[in-house]
């Protein structure tokens, strides 16, 4: 007779499936009043214990400008947003509601866009902390006008003779 491992356990008649671990991490729209955010906050987490999924831990959406311009097509045209309010939620839960949980968050009007991936015992162990790395962040920015480099140069004609030189090297690379 020959063994099986059964991904599921059962003890006194009742299956237990083994939980994993994810993180939702997500965008809300910068359209959503900044009041108003909390409350699509409670209801994305309400979204993940309603498929039976254990929260154990969260960075609550806080607004912030994008790396890059997000188009997403609401109410009949494309829109472009520089800025979202950024947060995460890491649960367990058995992978058979993943299905079920994404189309509950798909149908979320006011989330610009999320993900949904599953933690590896490290990445769990040790979540990043989004808001509070970009708090101790500090960036100066200054005018191209203002930057002179060694020589006198400005920066714009430095830059060009880099471009021109990386095209010019691209060129020979490809031939």
């Amino acid at each position: 007779m020959s063994e099986t491992q059964m991904p599921a356990a059962e003890v006194n008649g009742v299956v237990e499936r083994e939980l994993e671990t994810y993180e939702f991490a997500f965008h809300v729209l910068p359209t959503v009043a900044e009041g108003e955010v909390p409350m699509v906050f409670d209801a994305l987490k309400a979204h993940i214990t309603k498929v039976g999924g254990q929260i154990f831990d969260e960075e609550s959406p806080e607004r912030f400008d994008l790396a890059y311009e997000i188009v997403k097509y609401l109410e009949g045209k494309n829109r472009k947003f520089t800025s979202a309010y950024f947060g995460w939620v890491r649960f367990h839960v058995t992978p058979d509601v993943l299905a079920s949980l994404t189309e509950e968050l798909d149908s979320e009007k006011q989330l610009l866009r999320y993900i949904l991936i599953k933690l590896t015992k490290i990445e769990e162990a040790s979540p990043f902390r989004f808001h509070e790395a970009l708090a101790h962040r500090k960036v100066e920015t200054v005018s191209v006008d203002e930057v002179v480099v060694e020589g006198g140069e400005e920066v714009v004609e430095v830059v060009e003779e880099v471009v021109e030189a990386v095209v010019a090297e691209d060129g020979e690379k490809s031939v």
